[in-house]
């Protein structure tokens, strides 16, 4: 791997042994990186910024894929395919390591062309930097601060979404709410720093439960909503009730003492009603919810089934 600061510092080939198609004059290596960077300024998505240079380089440098690994997301950005040979370079910045960028294609790159590699990258870091800062910021304005799972902002975005696709593909969609039980004595008795600990552990536990495709959120205060895809109301207070049970036997220590704490859980779901809104959707479950505190709280009511699980 290559340690590209700034884009310098590079070690040696993967081998050598291509010849390349083509040797571009220098009038037309001038073109492609004018081309190259008037194309980078044009987008803050990284995954685009990967693409756009991919295709740019072609006529000096021929690629058959690029892997950007960004240091802040696990999501790889991927053009092309993926090939035997390869190179990669760690990009830095006087700001840190961004990530890594792999190169590949069938025939191994030699030394001019990795050289040219190198120059070419100089164009990429900071455009790619900006993109990678951008989706950080929108990440972190979607994210509440305190549990680091998705506010009340990214919960109206991803129901809008989630509720158009399922009446498109005919998919149940159900939906969650969460109360903590007795939250403001908690607060009263050990402190609002041990009552933001216990939230943190909930939203830990919730999302220990819930399945990949599932979403969490912060609905505010001591309420979490979570979003089940393609989940009917049998699989939706299955997921409810190990919520409440795994919840329920969470500990959080206070001066040697154990802190328990239990939730209410209201469910509903949405079964492809195209006059059902969100705002239905959420009285179902709001009044479930209700209907789950009335009942002694530390259980499960769905308003599908009408049911109630302790």
């Amino acid at each position: 791997m290559r340690d590209m600061t700034m884009v310098t510092n590079a070690h040696k080939a993967n081998g050598a042994g291509s010849i390349p198609l083509g040797i571009p004059t220098q009038d037309q290596e001038l073109a492609v990186r004018v081309r190259l960077t008037q194309a980078l300024q044009m987008s803050l998505d990284p995954t685009e910024i990967i693409s756009l240079f991919f295709h740019q380089i072609q006529p000096l440098v021929q690629i058959s894929g690029v892997i950007f690994k960004s240091s802040t997301t696990k999501d790889d950005s991927r053009v092309g395919r993926e090939s035997l040979h390869h190179c990669d370079y760690r990009l830095t910045t006087d700001e840190g390591y961004l990530g890594e960028v792999i190169f590949s294609r069938s025939k191994r790159f030699i030394e001019t062309e990795l050289i040219k590699i190198e120059q070419l990258l100089s164009a990429l870091v900071y455009p790619l930097r900006n993109a990678v800062r951008y989706q950080t910021a929108m990440r972190l304005a979607l994210l509440d601060p305190l549990t680091l799972v998705g506010n009340r902002a990214a919960l109206n975005n991803n129901l809008k979404r989630e509720l158009q696709l399922a009446n498109r593909q005919q998919q149940q969609l159900s939906l969650l709410m969460i109360d903590v039980d007795h939250f403001k004595k908690i607060n009263d008795d050990y402190g609002h720093h041990r009552g933001d600990l216990i939230l943190c552990e909930i939203a830990k536990t919730i999302q220990s439960v819930c399945r990949s495709t599932d979403s969490i959120f912060r609905y505010g205060g001591e309420e979490f909503v979570v979003l089940l895809s393609n989940t009917n109301a049998i699989g939706a207070e299955i997921i409810a009730e190990r919520i409440r049970e795994r919840i329920s036997e969470t500990e959080i220590l206070h001066n040697t003492m154990a802190i328990n704490t239990t939730v209410s859980i209201g469910v509903a779901t949405h079964n492809g009603d195209q006059n059902e809104g969100i705002e239905e959707l959420f009285e179902r479950a709001d009044k479930a919810l209700y209907s789950a505190k009335q009942s002694g709280r530390n259980c499960t009511i769905n308003s599908t089934a009408n049911a109630q699980t302790r």
